[in-house]
């Protein structure tokens, strides 16, 4: 399997089929753009697959050293968790990657071990959406393997105090998000809505959310993924980029 070139050519990672995976796409990239981790910070991502988000916030913290940032990735499948582990070395990149399941969440490390955790949770519930017959596809997209409440509940239990929690979400779930980071008292605080061009409805939410934050959410302008010519606009281009 030849592995893909990534972020303008930045990173080259092997994806799986889509027939037993997600690869990597739009949400993937914002997600990775929208998540800052400070130098010194310790950064989870849940539900890492083949390792994507995670390794382009590694070769982000590498490009930053010495004032670069620990990488974790987390996921229930071992042969992904695998793929992961051969793509941070096919780039020479430093970051650990750990087969487990986010319900079991006190095995994968003590609490309040992360100072942010990085999720592209599924978009849907398993009892309200129609299954993808490819097992991998369906713990990705409908929460065959875990919930949306099951990822927010790790994350409180694994982030620190004032920790924060970056998400990239479909936007007609966001009031559903909203109220479970609501009830594990992770606040949201930062939220930027997506939107394919202007004139359209948002796709999805980019949120982040701060464990024992205070009350009080900041918006964002809207990121168009498409202008009104029909080209990627400046926003989007720059996400591809990985400083």
């Amino acid at each position: 399997m030849e592995a893909d070139s990534l972020m303008n050519g930045a990173l080259r990672l092997e994806q799986p089929d889509e027939k037993s995976g997600l690869r990597v796409n739009v949400d993937t990239i914002l997600l990775a753009h929208f998540t800052r981790p400070k130098p010194g910070e310790k950064v989870l991502e849940i539900g890492c697959a083949h390792g994507a988000v995670a390794l382009i916030l590694a070769k982000r913290s590498a490009l930053l050293r010495p004032r670069g940032f620990g990488v974790t990735g987390v996921d229930i499948r071992p042969d992904l968790v695998e793929l992961a582990r051969a793509n941070a070395e096919r780039n020479g990149l430093k970051a650990e990657f750990i087969a487990a399941d986010v319900r079991e969440y006190k095995k994968i490390a003590p609490p309040q071990s992360f100072d942010r955790i990085a999720v592209n949770p599924p978009y849907d519930e398993a009892e309200s959406s129609r299954r993808s017959p490819s097992d991998g596809r369906a713990a990705a997209l409908h929460g065959s393997c875990c919930t949306l409440e099951d990822v927010i509940r790790a994350a409180h239990y694994l982030l620190k105090n004032r920790g924060r929690l970056d998400l990239v979400m479909r936007a007609d779930r966001a009031g559903a998000l909203f109220a479970l980071l609501d009830r594990y008292k992770t606040p949201p605080k930062t939220m930027r809505c997506v939107h394919p061009k202007p004139g359209e409805r948002a796709s999805v939410v980019l949120v982040e959310a701060m464990r024992a934050g205070s009350s009080g959410l900041t918006v964002e302008p809207p990121l168009f993924i498409r202008g009104e010519d029909g080209e990627e606009t400046p926003e989007l281009k720059a996400a591809y980029e990985i400083l």
